[in-house]
């Protein structure tokens, strides 16, 4: 199957790569700047288009990691011509236009995944089947400064992958959501702090800034007798735990209100991989197989509209 990936700016380049490392065949690039495009295409050997519609007909599917205030426009295009859809995070620059997303895809048929490549993180990969019930998620994202993505907030820009982490990993109603956060840089908040509280009574604690000394994205779970911390730059997880034990057991013991227990320490293993070429794999097999994507429009459109709640909280 082929595959046209409009936008080739820094991740724009990174997917190129990693398409290779798939079943994809690259039908070719389009991007506004030709200067991008032709050094794209010097580089990973791709058919550069002039035209959207051009390599959209050319395509089976479509690749949109342009900027956000492009992605809905590149996917209505694609969609309208039946064409499936990878479009990276956040999936649109409005609430409206991803939730015209979500119709189109449901009333065409057409698959869409939306690139939150955190899921796909190691790390992550290698506690997601744990049977995780977490009662309250801690996560700091933090960057250096950089150009890219200051054309939304540190919400859209950096917060949504750990907004979708926990709307994974916690299947509740949301109950209320309070947000701080200030304009440092740009005219958008460059660091935002939320607190999210699920009807269930699970509490997620947010914390994202792009201006920052140092990098750090970090995500604790902490649920009944266990505590799990997730480094998703080492990729590594160091799982505390407890487990119910009788007087003669040696280790390291604690008293807690239900009795003794055993505390475990392990630091499970981490298989390497690359999360990008995991996802648009995923996204290939999906169609191949005709499979429902790992993250679809809706979960997209959800992660988006809990970003656009913290944003509205902030009040600024």
């Amino acid at each position: 199957m082929k595959i046209g990936v409009f936008g080739v700016g820094h991740l724009g380049k990174i997917h190129l790569k990693c398409l290779k490392e798939t079943d994809w065949t690259i039908a070719g690039i389009y991007d506004p700047d030709e200067q991008a495009s032709q050094k794209a295409a010097d580089e990973y050997g791709v058919q550069i288009y002039t035209d959207m519609a051009a390599l959209i007909a050319d395509s089976d599917a479509i690749d949109i990691v342009s900027t956000t205030m492009s992605h809905y426009d590149v996917a209505i295009q694609a969609m309208d011509a039946s064409k499936h859809i990878f479009i990276e995070k956040p999936m649109a620059s409005s609430l409206e236009q991803a939730q015209k997303i979500v119709q189109l895809s449901s009333e065409k048929d057409i698959k869409v995944q939306v690139g939150h490549v955190e899921r796909y993180n190691p790390a992550i990969k290698a506690i997601i089947n744990r049977g995780l019930t977490p009662k309250f998620v801690e996560a700091h994202r933090l960057t250096m400064f950089n150009t890219r993505g200051n054309d939304v907030s540190v919400v859209y820009d950096l917060m949504i992958h750990d907004i979708d982490l926990v709307l994974s990993m916690i299947d509740s109603p949301i109950k209320d959501v309070q947000a701080n956060g200030v304009c440092v840089v740009n005219d958008t908040p460059d660091i935002c702090n939320a607190r999210i509280t699920f009807a269930n009574g699970a509490v997620a604690n947010l914390t994202a800034s792009r201006i920052s000394m140092k990098n750090m994205r970090k995500i604790r779970f902490f649920q009944e007798d266990e505590y799990i911390s997730s480094d998703l730059i080492k990729k590594e997880n160091q799982i505390i735990s407890l487990t119910p034990t009788d007087e003669d057991t040696e280790g390291m013991t604690i008293i807690s209100s239900s009795g003794k227990k055993l505390v475990n320490i392990e630091m499970p293993e981490v298989l390497p991989t690359n999360a990008i070429a995991h996802e648009l794999q995923d996204f290939y097999n999906s169609i191949a197989e005709d499979m429902p994507t790992a993250v679809d429009a809706n979960a997209g459109f959800a992660a988006m509209y809990l970003a656009h709640e913290i944003d509205k909280a902030m009040n600024l």
